[in-house]
C-alpha cells in the first residue's frame, strides 16, 4: 500500500485525524469543508475507509463514550498515518509544483503554489490505492 498514493478522501480523512481525534460525523464535515463541497462522504464510504486505513495501520480507534444512548467512536493519526499524510502531501505538492511550472514554460498563467512553510495547501484523495487527487463526491 505504500507505494500506492492516496485517493482524495482517504487522503482527506487522515488530514482531518491530523487536528486530534474526531468521530465520524466530525470528519464527514472537516472533509465536506477540507474539498470545497467537493467530496461528501456517506456512512458506507466513511467507515469503508476508516476500516481500511485501521489495517493499514494508519488509523486507530481514540476512545468511545455514549452520547444520546448512541456509542460515538473517536479516531486517531497513528505515527504511521502522521509519515504517510506528510509523505502524500509533499508528493502531491511536488507534481502541482512541477505542472504550474510547466504551464508558466508554456506562457499559461498558474498561480504559484504556497510553499510548506508559507501554510501549505489542502490537497486531497474514495479508499486506497490509485494516485487520485481529483473531485469525486465519494
Amino acid at each position: 500500500m505504500a507505494s500506492q498514493g492516496l485517493q482524495e478522501p482517504a487522503f482527506l480523512i487522515l488530514s482531518a485525524l491530523a487536528q486530534g481525534p474526531m468521530h465520524g460525523y466530525g470528519i464527514v464535515k472537516d472533509v465536506e469543508a477540507s474539498s470545497g463541497g467537493r467530496i461528501a462522504l456517506r456512512t458506507g464510504t466513511l467507515y469503508g475507509a476508516i476500516d481500511r486505513l485501521v489495517v493499514a495501520g494508519l488509523v486507530e480507534v481514540d476512545r468511545e463514550e455514549v452520547v444520546d444512548s448512541r456509542l460515538r467512536r473517536y479516531y486517531r493519526l497513528t505515527p504511521e498515518g502522521g509519515a504517510r499524510l506528510a509523505a502524500e502531501a509533499e508528493r502531491a505538492q511536488t507534481q502541482a509544483q512541477r505542472a504550474l511550472e510547466r504551464l508558466r514554460m508554456r506562457g499559461q498563467a498558474a498561480p504559484a503554489l504556497p510553499t510548506a512553510s508559507s501554510g501549505g495547501t489542502r490537497l486531497g484523495g474514495a479508499g486506497l490505492g490509485g494516485a487520485n487527487l481529483g473531485g469525486a463526491t465519494a
